[in-house]
């Protein structure tokens, strides 16, 4: 059925969730997983605003690709693990949900795996959504776990 699996990891605690599950049903598609960290470029001494989406960690000296590299290298040892073919991708973008579903046609996937913090309308109206944001402008199926 789904045979390349986009799973959108930052670091945060939420990413062990996306691992895990991401990792559990590509075992039962026989599916592989891409897994991507994309990043905006923060402004020198400035610190993230608090609940933003995709950080790959909360001090903006430890937003490097060498943290992105950290935050893959830990998805592919547990993919490999479980037997699951994984590659890994690292960007800094401009919009997290433009390159999302940038990453995934350039990638062949064909579903795409997000988590989300679930934080009700009032921290969507402060904070934004990048899961509506990725359904609105996807063309291909997201499973959003929360």
């Amino acid at each position: 059925m789904y045979q390349r699996i986009l799973v959108p990891v930052d670091g945060s605690a939420l990413t062990d969730r996306a691992i895990d599950a991401s990792i559990g049903l590509a075992r039962q598609l026989g599916a592989a997983i891409t897994g991507f960290v994309a990043e905006q470029p923060q402004p020198s001494g400035q610190r993230p605003r608090a609940g933003g989406a995709f950080r790959l960690v909360e001090d903006v000296d430890a937003m490097t690709p060498e943290a992105a590299r950290r935050v893959l290298d830990r998805f592919a040892a547990a993919a490999r693990a479980a037997g699951v073919p994984f590659e890994g991708h690292h960007a800094c973008v401009a919009r997290v949900d433009e390159a999302l579903l940038a990453e995934a046609e350039a990638r062949g996937c064909d579903l795409i795996v997000m988590v989300s913090e679930g934080r009700g309308a009032f921290g969507e109206f402060l904070y934004g959504s990048q899961a509506k944001a990725v359904l609105s402008g996807s063309r291909l199926p997201l499973l959003v776990l929360h």
